[in-house]
């Protein structure tokens, strides 16, 4: 199979993004596949008898990536970064439906390590890390979003850091600090 360099990604998302029919022809089968495997990364961590499947979840990320407007799409990784808020947003959804659907269920407490700060094998706890998201975004944005990048769509540190347009040494920091204040406020929920 042919690899598809950033830069060349880059460019045909920008040229998509000035209205380019054939940009958006040719890029819809790189980006699909990348974000198929990133979300079949991300819910390999999940429970196995999780009811969304990853087909369903980059099928639904990918409508709702299709159907941007105005957006200006800086390079490869803001588009995957984009991406990443689309598919909390569908597992928040997912999660939030499946919790209405066992009320009363015991909320269960949710641990947060490197390797899958995101990954739950219930709703209650996935609900819990998206609060806690929610109120990070709320002191400090860049945060939060790191946390996206990072756990939804897999960016590595480089690459958060071309979005961000900061070093790779910040975003690291930055991923610390997020990580033990998440740590923190999903402990005392």
């Amino acid at each position: 199979m042919e690899t598809t360099s950033s830069s060349e990604v880059t460019q045909l998302l920008q040229a998509w993004g000035k209205g380019d029919k054939e940009a958006l022809h040719k890029l819809l089968p790189i980006v699909y596949e990348e974000l198929h495997r990133l979300a079949a990364r991300y819910m390999r961590k999940e429970n196995p008898a999780h009811t969304l499947q990853t087909s369903a979840l980059v099928n639904e990320a990918f409508i709702k990536l299709v159907d941007q407007k105005n957006v200006r799409w800086q390079n490869r990784a803001h588009f995957f970064g984009i991406a990443a808020q689309l598919m909390r947003r569908i597992l928040v959804d997912h999660a939030r439906r499946r919790t209405s659907m066992k009320r009363g269920a015991a909320t269960q407490r949710l641990s947060i390590n490197d390797a899958a700060i995101g990954a739950t094998d219930n709703a209650e706890g996935f609900l819990s890390l998206d609060d806690a998201l929610t109120r990070l975004a709320e002191i400090d944005a860049k945060k939060s979003r790191i946390v996206e990048m990072k756990i939804f769509c897999g960016l590595n540190t480089k690459e958060i850091a071309e979005v961000e347009k900061v070093s790779p040494s910040t975003i690291e920091r930055e991923w610390r600090k997020a990580k033990a204040w998440l740590h923190r406020e999903i402990q005392q929920s």
